[in-house]
């Protein structure tokens, strides 16, 4: 079984397009979603969380004071950059637990919007990156999330640029209504079912 790492920066249409391959038969881990329940399931993490932001970073029924946790990274990258340090590793944790549950899928997606950034592409065998113009993308944002302008862009200026990413990636995905992205992701698709067929000697 082939892992497959999948993102792109905010906007890019990156969960849209890991549904396409979910329509496929692909099974898809989102890394996100995986990270909010880790951080009320992983007692590794949990511990964790609790000696560096202290006991009240959860309340007494287990939840998660996001409150709390938000008001302490919020606007102080160190800390964020803290918080991501610990959350990460129980995220791959638990992507290599759910990859157990698919033997027999050719190959998974791990979606990110980290992928580069926290190193977890390094565990992949092939990444893709969805990709759009900047000021598409930002468009895409403000109306996806009703915020600002200022906002979208200050989200976009903490990841890492999209040219850097497409550096890195194994494969590009363009969604930026030039292309149509569903014949993209079947190419894509065969490709990766074809590094996977045993080889005829």
């Amino acid at each position: 079984m082939l892992k497959i790492g999948i993102t792109g920066n905010i906007g890019s249409g990156k969960t849209t397009v890991s549904q396409l391959f979910e329509i496929l038969g692909i099974p898809v881990f989102y890394s996100d979603t995986e990270a909010k329940k880790v951080m009320v399931t992983d007692v590794q993490l949990i511990s964790a969380i609790k000696g560096h932001f202290g006991e009240e970073a959860y309340f007494a029924d287990g939840s998660l004071n996001r409150k709390l946790i938000a008001g302490v990274v919020f606007n102080n990258d160190a800390e964020l950059q803290k918080l991501n340090s610990l959350v990460h590793p129980a995220v791959f944790r638990a992507f290599e637990q759910w990859v157990l549950q698919y033997p027999d899928a050719p190959y998974v997606l791990k979606e990110a919007a980290v992928l580069f950034e926290s190193g977890s592409y390094k565990d992949c065998d092939y990444t893709i990156i969805v990709t759009a113009p900047t000021d598409m993308r930002i468009a895409r944002v403000m109306k996806r999330d009703n915020i600002t302008e200022i906002e979208a862009q200050s989200r976009e200026v903490k990841q890492m640029p999209q040219e850097e990413k497409q550096q890195l990636a194994s494969y590009t995905i363009t969604n930026d209504n030039s292309l149509l992205v569903i014949p993209q992701v079947l190419t894509i698709h065969q490709e990766l079912i074809a590094k996977t067929a045993p080889t005829i000697l």
